[in-house]
């Protein structure tokens, strides 16, 4: 049994009876964030390296923070002379990485370095005895960790697979891409509210907050829209959008545009459309920001456009930005800014947090956003409550864009661990898989449409103490479609995980007796 290696740590009946099937199968293990999907992988390890002595575990994560927490929870609850632990990333030179792979036991890597060392022939996956694959969600199109699954079931001679993700999406096609791509015999699949994961969380109080759109954005939102439909109606009369004009399909029109120029078609109209849906999309990413940011992130946005036509970038911002509607939504934003009027959601947000900080002085709590421009006005505003050391907390710089890099981020995660820093106002960083301290609350400042980024946002509460979910409503915007999208759309993913895991288990019941 692997329970008498572990150290200061005893499994979960839900780990205990999910780890028996990955001794079993190559499984999919999709499970909250922070209840414990890599204790299940610790304890698959123990197993295999038990049953196929001399063998190596390989732990990919998708990035290098990841990996090493990865590796420091292994090394945290396991014996010290257990086996020899090493993490490979690109600092390490590869002449070094072949080296030590001929004497580690347990790899802990990011999906790029180990296929890069494959493809390079430094080594093999034949001694590997299980492959685990962490936020397993990523495993589709050509991501590395698709070329790392497919070269070790090709390699080894002791394959195990396992794959781990708090959601693979609701998309059927999706999630049997990935069962297909990791070879994946069975699917465990638990909610916060299965009868045996529910015992062990704390209560989460759920609550979500309609604010009114003010008419004063009300005013520039019908501005703008007039603009939109006048591009949307030229790209109907050029005969190349058919279906509602929403970002996605527009931002997809504009790809198959380009394509058709790039065959060398020197077609006109295509060139005209083209242009016509590059402003159509600014102004859809622009009322975007109107609805469900902050006043602030759209006044930078809209000046970003002027700046661009001032360095006469394309024909055509030239022409978006000389439109008097145009010109009157960003003198109306200005106007509004002068007298400090912002949008609705953040005073709203303002008014939580310090009704929170009345009933915990010792509170921390996660405020989820989009954007980096709308983390930073959340993070200026909400310092000036008393009692309130906010910080930005995002991904690596961008181009154009400041960041954070891999080592300010974790020392801004003990930071907030400490209590010295007690909000953190995160992009989609703060989202996925890094070991980031239970937190009182968690805020979205805009529901997401996607299934997999808000139920690993969610989990991020309400594990170890008593949690709150809130999710800030504009009404009348895309605000309150999103928010009916990702309620059904991780309906869903519960039904098709189903499905397939019933899909699977006829095929397996098929096989064996196929071989009898």
């Amino acid at each position: 049994m692997p329970s008498k290696f572990l150290q200061n740590i005893t499994p979960r009946e839900y780990q205990q009876k999910i780890f028996e099937t990955c001794v079993q199968k190559n499984c999919l293990v999709v499970l909250p964030t922070g209840i414990g999907k890599t204790l299940i992988a610790l304890m698959l390890t123990i197993a295999r390296m038990r049953e196929f002595p001399g063998q190596r575990v390989v732990f990919l994560a998708p990035t290098k923070p990841l990996a090493e927490q990865h590796l420091n929870y292994f090394k945290k609850h396991l014996p010290e002379l257990f086996g020899d632990m090493q993490l490979f990333t690109g600092a390490v030179k590869p002449k070094q990485r072949k080296k030590t792979w001929r004497t580690a036991d347990i790899i802990f890597s990011t999906p790029q370095c180990v296929a890069n060392d494959l493809k390079n022939k430094l080594y093999d996956l034949a001694n590997v005895c299980l492959l685990v694959e962490d936020e397993a969600h990523r495993c589709t199109k050509n991501y590395d960790y698709n070329f790392v699954a497919k070269t070790y079931q090709e390699q080894a001679t002791n394959s195990r697979l396992l794959g781990l993700t708090a959601s693979p999406g609701s998309e059927s096609s999706k999630i049997k891409q990935i069962c297909k791509n990791l070879s994946i015999q069975e699917v465990e699949l638990r909610t916060r509210y299965s009868p045996d994961v529910k015992k062990y969380l704390q209560e989460l109080e759920f609550e979500k907050i309609f604010v009114e759109f003010s008419s004063e954005l009300e005013e520039i939102r019908q501005t703008l829209k007039k603009i939109f439909d006048v591009y949307v109606e030229e790209l109907k009369k050029r005969r190349v959008l058919y279906g509602p004009p929403t970002k996605i399909g527009l931002i997809e029109l504009q790809k198959r545009l380009i394509v058709n120029l790039g065959r060398g078609s020197k077609n006109f109209n295509v060139m005209l459309a083209i242009s016509a849906c590059a402003q159509s999309i600014k102004i859809q990413h622009a009322l975007e920001l109107l609805e469900t940011q902050t006043l602030g992130s759209f006044n930078t946005y809209m000046k970003k456009l002027l700046n661009e036509a001032a360095k006469k970038k394309s024909k055509g911002v030239i022409r978006l930005v000389a439109k008097p509607e145009f010109n009157f939504a960003f003198t109306a934003s200005n106007e509004l800014l002068t007298k400090k009027l912002e949008h609705p959601k953040l005073k709203k947000l303002i008014e939580v947090i310090i009704k929170e900080k009345s009933k915990n002085e010792k509170l921390k709590i996660i405020v989820f956003t989009q954007f980096r421009e709308t983390a930073t006005i959340i993070s200026k505003n909400l310092n000036e409550i008393s009692g309130i050391n906010a910080k930005v907390f995002v991904g690596q710089a961008k181009k154009a864009e400041t960041g954070l890099s891999q080592k300010q981020q974790k020392q801004m995660i003990e930071e907030f661990a400490r209590g010295e820093i007690n909000i953190l106002c995160a992009t989609c960083i703060a989202e996925e898989g890094l070991d980031i301290p239970e937190v009182n609350a968690v805020i979205f400042y805009e529901p997401i449409p996607s299934a997999i980024r808000s139920i690993q946002r969610a989990g991020r509460t309400a594990r170890l103490m008593k949690g709150k979910l809130i999710i800030l409503i504009t009404k009348g915007t895309r605000d309150e479609a999103y928010y009916y999208v990702s309620r059904g759309r991780e309906k869903k993913m519960h039904r098709v995980i189903n499905t397939i895991k019933e899909t699977l288990s006829k095929k397996q019941k098929f096989e064996t007796q196929k071989k009898l």
